[in-house]
Parts: C-alpha cells; structure tokens; sequence
C-alpha cells in the first residue's frame, strides 16, 4: 500500500479494552522490519532484544469516515530510518529545511497550518512524528532528552540535509532546546514555541509553586500504569479535557480535538507519550539528570525565536522568560496576548507570520 493511501476503517478486536485501543490497528504493511514502498529506503535493523511497535492507524471517526494519522492533503507522508529507529513524516515544498516538532498531546498534524505556509514561501517544511506518538516507532527505551534530540537532529540527517530550521512545541520545544546544544552545527535556526529553556523549567520546578502545580498533570503521569488507562478512557476522554482547558479564548476545533484523542488511543502511545514526562521529574535528583542540567549550560549558537502564549496555564510566561540567558546569537522574545498553550493552533496566521518572519532573516 502506498504510504499515502488512505485505509479502510480497522474493525476493533475481540479482546479490546480501555487501553487496547480498539479499532486502532497499524495502517498497511509497514512495519518496524519493512521497508516503506516507493521510498528507497533499506529496513532498520531491529535489535533482537528490542521489538518495536510502528502504528499509523486507521480508525472509524464519526460519521463512519475513516481517520488515520496519515490525514490526506497536499503533503506526502513517508517513513525515514534515523538514530536506530523508524519515524514517520509529512514533508511539503523545496527549499530550505524547516523542521516542525510536535508537543504532548498533538502528532505531526499540529503542523498543519505551517506546512502549506511554509512550502508557500520557498521552504521544505516536514512536520515530524516524535518517538513513541503518531506513525513512528514505540520502542521500549530510549525517551530521555539526549536521545529524543539525537532523533531531530538524525531525522534532519536522513533528509540529507546539512542544516535545518527547527521549530518545537512545548515537551517539543524542549527537545529543540536540547537539540541546538548538543548539535549546534546542525540547528540553522531555532523556534521555541510555549517551551521554556531546560534549566529555567528545572528550577521553576523546584522552587516554583505556580509552575509546579500548573504541572499537575505531568505529576499525575509518574504512577505507574494509572495513567495510560486514564488516557484512553472514554474515548481518551481527559486527554480532550486536558486540550480545551490549556487554550485561549479562541480554543481549538471540534476536528483537532478528535484528532489527537484518536492519536492518544493508539496502542503504546499513552506509555510512550509520557515516558519524557517521567525521565523529567524522576532524574531531577539523579546523577544523569544532575548531569544534563550542567551539560544545558552551554551557549546555544543558533538565532533564537521564542514565543509564549500570554495566557498559557501549563507553562507560565514568567517559567519561559529568561531564555535568552543561554543563547549567545539573536534573540527574540515573542508574548502572543489572549494565547494559550497552542500559539500555533490558536493563532495559525499571527504565529506563522512570525516564523516566516523570523527564518527569513537567518535563511544563510
């Protein structure tokens, strides 16, 4: 089957339960062993230890219309090997590279807005699916920051590209933070959107209040097994609650909201997603993560675009300001009025204008 190719509503299996994701089956004969048809790629190679779960599922919607993480438009998806496992993107447009890296609880399709504006005005723009989530690998390990970033920066890599502009949202962003640190070479630019710098969150976490009970449900995610079942449930139910409540005014769309609760429901994901969330609080007083606070010291060389919804209730504007503390190249402070945890969603035309804006000025 084409990777393009829309699937036939999956039938839910027999022994389907809160957190067997019922209906949510892998979309064609893609697998963690496989090839994609038509992409030239050769398999990864699967250590015999680690099984790996690819799932780009197809599930019925209302209305009995099929919904599938590949949603259908002018982007063409496909499926690229990178830092020992398979990720799954949709890419539109030639041109520079803009890389778009999706935060909890969206897939690569947060992006939507972005990629057709973005290949518009002269870019590659791929929205990318982060380890775990959306049609990328579910592998058993591997969740802690330094690897997520080492996936961005290999993805970038795979698409035979020297150097990207990246953007990431929110657990994304954090990532992208990561990513210009540990690979400055690689990060043309750099766009973090509702994400405060790694130490700033860090020490907001333990010495904030207000942040730390505005985390209330990454505090919630370090039960073990509890909260996957509670994800999924009703029909992801809480994850809907948890998108209209972290919103502006504004909010997002009926459509959006069933997307990513489709997206959550798949098998794997609800441990996955959160298994960043997890290594956050857990390495806090850990040598690993004492170590990777120290290593985020270093001066990120990239220019750096940081926006922040006013009126984002799970990051405060006060956590994510200060971010420019670190970077040693412009940078620029963007506070979005009446915008919640969603700038990109909320606000698509105000917040792409500023991105455009912003790569423009540092293409070379």
């Amino acid at each position: 089957m084409p990777l393009d190719q829309k699937p036939v509503p999956a039938q839910p299996s027999a022994d389907s339960g809160p957190d067997s994701g019922a209906g949510l089956t892998p979309e064609g004969p893609v697998g963690p062993g496989t090839a994609p048809e038509g992409t030239g790629l050769a398999p990864a190679r699967e250590p015999a230890d680690e099984p790996r779960e690819t799932a780009s599922a197809g599930a019925p919607a209302a209305g009995g219309e099929a919904w599938s993480i590949r949603q259908p438009g002018p982007w063409t998806h496909r499926d690229l090997a990178a830092n020992g496992a398979r990720f799954h993107i949709a890419e539109l447009g030639s041109g520079p590279l803009v890389l778009l890296v999706h935060g909890w609880p969206e897939y690569w399709w947060a992006w939507r807005h972005q990629l057709t504006a973005l290949a518009e005005a002269g870019y590659r723009a791929v929205a990318l699916d982060l380890r775990g989530i959306g049609g990328s690998d579910r592998t058993p390990r591997g969740y802690d920051p330094g690897n997520l970033a080492l996936d961005i920066t290999g993805v970038i890599r795979s698409l035979g590209e020297r150097r990207a502009h990246l953007v990431g949202h929110a657990s994304g962003g954090t990532l992208s933070w990561v990513a210009a640190v540990m690979r400055p070479s690689v990060i043309q630019s750099l766009t973090a959107v509702s994400a405060a710098h790694p130490r700033d969150l860090r020490r907001a976490l333990l010495t904030d209040r207000r942040q730390f009970a505005a985390f209330e449900h990454v505090l919630g995610f370090q039960r073990p097994w509890i909260p996957e079942r509670r994800l999924v449930a009703d029909d992801a139910e809480l994850v809907g609650q948890y998108l209209n409540s972290w919103t502006g005014p504004s909010g997002l769309d009926e459509a959006a909201v069933h997307a990513y609760r489709q997206a959550i429901q798949i098998p794997s994901t609800a441990h996955c997603s959160i298994e960043p969330y997890r290594w956050l609080l857990r390495s806090m007083a850990r040598p690993d993560g004492i170590q990777f606070a120290r290593r985020m010291k270093k001066p990120i060389t990239a220019p750096t675009l940081h926006v922040q919804g006013a009126a984002d209730p799970v990051l405060l504007s006060h956590t994510a300001l200060g971010g420019g503390e670190y970077v040693a190249a412009p940078y620029r402070w963007r506070l979005m009025p009446g915008v919640g945890h969603f700038p990109h969603e909320e606000a698509p035309e105000e917040f792409t204008a500023e991105l455009l804006d912003w790569i423009g000025r540092h293409k070379e």
